[in-house]
């Protein structure tokens, strides 16, 4: 019986590991599989101009001892390419399919450089994989739907580089994800339920991405949830009511329309983005929003602005429907310096009480232009305000109906 060419190949490099070891006397403790996979690897990448990554590189010594290389017993469980430090050049080329023979490999990250060409599918063989971080590099093509398989991932980071295609559901089925960064890349289509209970981050934004997202499509351990910058639509509230642990939310420059839920009000986020959309009716929140930064501006919000956003540092209600008078606790909060931002502009508000001598702390911000009102006092606004300052009165009145 003939051997396979392949396997052939394979046991002449194995047996020339064990001559470059013995005649050299070096301990061999790498499993052969894991030093030729590590071969192809290396074949595949350089560093690039000012990188030396790869100079500890040398296959006539123990390979565990190479850089971002980390073993246990004889075989690969780490592999982190390229240097970590700040402002490293990073490494050029393409990862070898070959790299999905490294099958006790718990962690693999690459740095910021030019690593090109597909995500190898043969990645989806590490069933111990945990940790896949290869962001900032130009990945092309699709995110293999295999990537599925790989159950104990908790991980997966491939933002910023040129992906394509949509997000495969087989990666929202995988049930330990805590992790998942996909932002800036050209990824289309709808985003996929996730069914993990411990996913805490979702990072979506500035792709291609479209459609309505389902109430139950995603978990109430979401920390973290980023979908800025893509073409999603529809209502939100009843997915939004559920992800009572969110610290950080941005749904900002799509198309999501319907009410804001007044519970995301009492939620323990630090910066809430909802900016640039469609959304639409009175906000209400039931008590004082302690959230440092609101932002709600170019939306088609309408009723009267609520006191309970007073307590605010960073507000931007500007470029909406509001009508009617600002209340008395912004003025309090703007003069003793609480509120830093307070933009109201392009509004339908009919006054506010301050005095027109008064002077606002040089650490506030106000604008209150082009709304149903000559501004009580003057303050710079941001050049996209424009330079009418007051709305015409006919618009007034056809709002006012």
């Amino acid at each position: 019986m003939t051997m396979h060419p392949l396997r052939s190949c394979f046991a002449v490099l194995f047996v020339v590991y064990l001559l470059q070891c013995k005649l050299l006397f070096v301990h061999c403790i790498l499993d052969p599989l894991d030093f030729l996979a590590l071969q192809s690897v290396r074949k595949s990448l350089d560093d690039m101009p000012g990188s030396n990554f790869f100079a500890s590189w040398d296959f006539t010594s123990d390979p565990c001892n190479f850089a971002g290389v980390y073993c246990e017993s004889d075989r690969v469980i780490a592999l982190n390419l390229g240097d970590p430090r700040a402002g490293s050049p990073g490494l050029i080329g393409r990862l070898d399919p070959a790299i999905g023979k490294l099958s006790s490999l718990t962690e693999l990250s690459v740095v910021p450089g030019r690593i090109m060409g597909s995500l190898p599918q043969s990645i989806s063989q590490l069933n111990d994989l945990r940790f896949l971080a290869i962001s900032r590099n130009f990945l092309s093509g699709g995110i293999p739907a295999t990537l599925g398989q790989l159950r104990n991932l908790k991980t997966l980071d491939l933002s910023y580089n040129q992906l394509t295609g949509d997000i495969p559901r087989s990666i929202g089925t995988i049930p330990g994800l805590s992790n998942v960064i996909l932002s800036h890349n050209r990824i289309s289509g709808s985003v996929p339920p996730f069914l993990s209970e411990t996913l805490t981050r979702l990072e979506l934004k500035h792709n291609e991405l479209s459609g309505s997202i389902s109430p139950t499509s995603l978990p109430p351990s979401l920390q973290y949830l980023s979908l800025s910058w893509n073409r999603l639509s529809g209502p939100v509230d009843l997915l939004l009511i559920r992800l009572d642990r969110l610290n950080y939310l941005d749904l900002s420059m799509n198309q999501f329309s319907g009410c804001i839920p007044s519970r995301i009000f009492t939620f323990p986020i630090t910066n809430l983005q909802l900016q640039r959309n469609s959304f639409s009716g009175p906000v209400q929140p039931g008590g004082e929003v302690t959230i440092p930064t609101v932002d709600l501006s170019y939306n088609r919000l309408s009723g009267g602005v609520s006191p309970m956003f007073s307590t605010v540092q960073n507000l931007y209600l500007n470029n909406n429907r509001f009508i009617g008078q600002v209340p008395g606790s912004f003025v309090d909060r703007l003069m003793d310096a609480s509120i830093q931002v307070l933009y109201l502009q392009h509004n339908y508000l009919t006054g506010m009480q301050i005095n027109p001598t008064v002077e606002i702390p040089l650490s506030s911000s106000l604008c209150l232009q082009y709304n149903c009102m000559v501004p009580p006092i003057q303050t710079p606004c941001p050049l996209k305000a424009g330079k009418q300052r007051t709305r015409p009165t006919a618009q007034c009145n056809e709002w006012r109906g």
